[in-house]
């Protein structure tokens, strides 16, 4: 058996992904605030196992006792591979540093960066002794290395993630059960964080206009198509890079 841990897997980039897991010998643990009744569906037609857990990541406090009750439901006796996507994400606040709202800036740190953190501690820390493969995908962006006026917290965020990404590849290279993991970017996919990128004003994002071009000149790629690749990458024995951050649009 193979377990899959998704953050945001009802919607977007995280469902795509997890459609493309989909097997009756993987078992698919889905943390989301909402569940996907699309994913459930197709699940019961491939006989795969899909347990939602609806929870908020931006409640960071919360993360060990979320994982704790996860763990209790693996049979890692039984485990081949145990697989961790930290996808989940917001792009909200949208705006010059100054006009955003410190709140929103707390919850946007939360979810981007600090609930992936914990995610990623708490799953080594479960994982640590077993002797299968251990994997961890974060979602990187480009926005991690170019700085975009108007994403202060989304840049921000995406860049401490690539460097805790190779931190974490770095300490694992001397476990003897170690934990792979690596970053990607997926580039930029038809999501609901598009249209809401969409919504902004030319004053909140002075880019606007340009990903309203990528919509228009159909430039966005499909969730499925996106998950296609991810699922792959994931499970592939040969693609997967320790430690490294890749941009899966000049990969695949």
């Amino acid at each position: 058996m193979h377990y899959f841990i998704i953050t945001g897997a009802s919607k977007g980039l995280g469902e795509g992904l997890a459609i493309e897991l989909l097997d009756e010998n993987h078992h698919l643990i889905c943390i989301a605030r909402s569940e996907s009744e699309k994913l459930k569906r197709l699940a019961a037609a491939k006989n795969c196992a899909v347990d939602f857990f609806p929870f908020d990541l931006a409640v960071v406090h919360d993360i060990p006792s979320l994982c704790r009750t996860i763990f209790e439901k693996l049979d890692t006796e039984a485990a081949e591979g145990i697989y961790l996507v930290n996808n989940a994400g917001l792009i909200q606040p949208v705006g010059r540093v100054e006009s955003c709202d410190p709140a929103e800036v707390e919850n946007h740190v939360n979810v981007n960066m600090l609930a992936p953190m914990i995610l990623t501690a708490e799953f080594i820390r479960y994982t640590k002794n077993l002797p299968v493969r251990k994997r961890i995908l974060n979602i990187s962006s480009g926005a991690a290395s170019f700085p975009y006026s108007g994403w202060s917290s989304y840049c921000t965020g995406k860049a401490g993630m690539d460097m805790f990404t190779r931190c974490v590849g770095t300490e694992q290279e001397t476990e003897p059960n170690p934990v792979e993991c690596m970053g990607v970017a997926p580039g930029i996919i038809d999501t609901g964080m598009q249209a809401t990128i969409r919504s902004t004003t030319d004053e909140q994002f002075i880019h606007r206009k340009k990903f309203i071009g990528y919509k228009e000149s159909g430039q966005l790629i499909p969730p499925s198509l996106a998950g296609k690749k991810l699922a792959y990458l994931l499970t592939s024995d040969a693609e997967f890079k320790p430690g490294e951050i890749i941009d899966i649009r000049e990969t695949y």
